[in-house]
């Protein structure tokens, strides 16, 4: 039996529960403001992940357009904040 970091055994169990999207979503709604902006982060009202798709909601109409059109760029700062490359898709509603 080999000897782990707190940090590489908390990573591991993650990795194998049904609790990482969860969790993820926290971490993204943290860093939310510092990913995307004040003024995204204000009008957003929910952030989810689901099989790797990241659902962010908002009732502000000219808001959704612009998150329209910066899905790649989302993808790539999400990704990035999280260290890993989890998101692949991402759904405005």
């Amino acid at each position: 039996m080999g000897e782990f970091s707190m940090q590489d055994a908390l990573k591991q169990f993650l990795k194998q529960s049904r609790m990482k999207g969860g969790i993820q979503a926290l971490q993204i709604e943290n860093a939310w403001e510092q990913i995307m902006g004040k003024t995204i982060a204000k009008y957003t009202d929910s952030i989810q992940i689901i099989n790797q798709t990241l659902f962010i909601t908002t009732s502000v109409g000219p808001l959704k357009n612009e998150l329209l059109y910066q899905k790649e760029k989302i993808v790539e700062r999400v990704n990035e904040a999280l260290g890993e490359k989890i998101i692949k898709e991402v759904v405005i509603k």
